[in-house]
């Protein structure tokens, strides 16, 4: 039983306790799998093919039933007194149960343009909103970039770190002998003990870092927060090419989807205020109507029993005067226009200096990363020289140190700035209105 208990286990910790290790590109497509705003943008597609469907419908026939039941009061029957008789004639019991069923089929003829207008005013906006899940796809593609790779920042300063931690502990035992042989000074080494233990504390703050920055990347692809989870990035290239900033521009306005639903929503808003116009038109409908009732009112002398009858006409309907709704309408509409019109301007303002600013943002970060590429080769040479003259004891335990932080803080620049340099390009690519997906 032991056994069978140890094995059950082993086996839930192997399946259950592993470590799931994701690329970049696993990652962005189980974060969008899971993506809760994407599931909200894709339920406003779905709701404004249904607005499509309901528009057209009104311009297709319409079929309604109508069935009723009335009891009335008992009264005389129907007498009429003819001079030749003594008595009254009945002509007619009193029928007491009224029996009716209608079949009306109706359809527009004209409605001063208003359905066809409200049938493009839905397609407009239903393609607006798939270009703004197409946006919003961008949008938590971008967020899954940055989660990925401040998780990979973080655990990249946490190795930095460790491996300081290792040196300064190779120099605390090379101290130590020094000291045992006479070369060092008690101070020597406990100035190296205290580095050593700052350090230390820089390790355990690097390793919560790395676990908040775990539990983000989770939280962005979906899965739980204390998931075990790990990456695997890939080589980030440190290249800019040709890039022209007018050139970025041009690709923007003709490539960002919030431009395209904005222009999709002002079609659509020039189609609102069509519809709101016709309602200054008549409307003219075809009527069919087919009755089946007991008694049948269009049937002389009413008989108490299920008779059919039918009748075809047009209608027509048209507001004379309504104090002004129609021209509130239409107002209404016009500046539902104007708005977005002026919007428009507004996102092509805010996506041209978003563009610049990711454009320099690019080109800074590129520039740090060639800058601490040089600052950690300087400070590598300077760490070794400093090292090896202190295992000569030419140099201080201070100059040590100095060095030691030195070479720590020019590799943590440049760990930053190449994973900055990297969301700087991508951040570049999603505003010329690049898939990043």
């Amino acid at each position: 039983m032991r056994n069978i208990f140890i094995f059950l286990a082993a086996a839930w910790i192997s399946i259950f306790g592993q470590t799931r290790t994701l690329t970049l590109e696993e990652s962005i497509k189980l974060g969008l799998e899971n993506s809760k705003s994407l599931k909200i943008s894709a339920s406003k597609v779905l709701g404004s093919d249904a607005k499509v469907t309901e528009t057209l419908s009104q311009m297709l026939p319409k079929m309604s039933l109508g069935a009723g039941y009335t009891r009335l009061s008992d009264v005389p029957p129907f007498l009429v007194s003819v001079p030749i008789f003594p008595l009254p004639i009945k002509i007619q019991d009193a029928i007491l149960n009224n029996y009716n069923f209608r079949l009306t089929l109706q359809q527009p003829l004209f409605t001063g343009f208003r359905l066809s207008s409200l049938k493009s005013a839905a397609e407009y906006n239903r393609e607006a909103f798939k270009s703004d899940f197409n946006k919003d796809m961008n949008d938590a593609a971008l967020s899954i970039h940055v989660a990925f790779w401040n998780y990979y920042k973080a655990q990249k300063i946490l190795a930095l770190v460790e491996e300081n931690l290792k040196q300064l502990e190779q120099h605390l035992n090379d101290t130590k002998n020094f000291l045992e042989n006479g070369l060092a000074t008690r101070d020597d080494f406990l100035k190296i003990e205290v580095q050593y233990s700052n350090v230390k504390l820089s390790e355990i703050e690097s390793a919560n870092n790395v676990k908040m920055a775990q539990a983000a990347f989770n939280k962005t692809i979906g899965l739980n927060l204390t998931e075990k989870t790990d990456i695997a990035p890939s080589e980030i290239p440190v290249n800019v090419g040709e890039v022209k900033f007018e050139d970025l521009v041009k690709e923007a306005v003709d490539r960002r989807e919030e431009l395209i639903s904005t222009q999709l929503r002002i079609k659509a808003g020039e189609e609102t205020v069509s519809a709101a116009r016709s309602n200054w038109f008549p409307s003219l409908f075809l009527v069919g109507d087919y009755y089946y009732n007991r008694p049948n009112q269009r049937i002389m002398p009413a008989k108490d029993e299920f008779d059919n009858t039918w009748d075809v006409g047009v209608s027509l309907t048209w507001d004379l005067w309504n104090w002004g709704y129609n021209s509130s309408q239409t107002i209404q509409a016009e500046q539902l226009l104007v708005q977005s019109k002026t919007s428009l301007q507004q996102i092509k303002d805010n996506i041209e200096l978003e563009l610049y600013q990711n454009y320099l943002d690019l080109i800074g970060e590129y520039e740090k990363v060639d800058v601490n590429k040089k600052s950690v080769e300087q400070a590598q040479e300077n760490y070794k020289i400093t090292s090896a003259k202190y295992n000569q004891q030419t140099a201080t335990s201070t100059d040590l140190i100095d060095a030691d932080i030195s070479l720590l803080d020019a590799k943590t620049r440049l760990a930053n700035s190449l994973v900055d340099f990297q969301l700087a390009k991508v951040k570049l690519e999603k505003a010329a209105g690049r898939r990043i997906y």
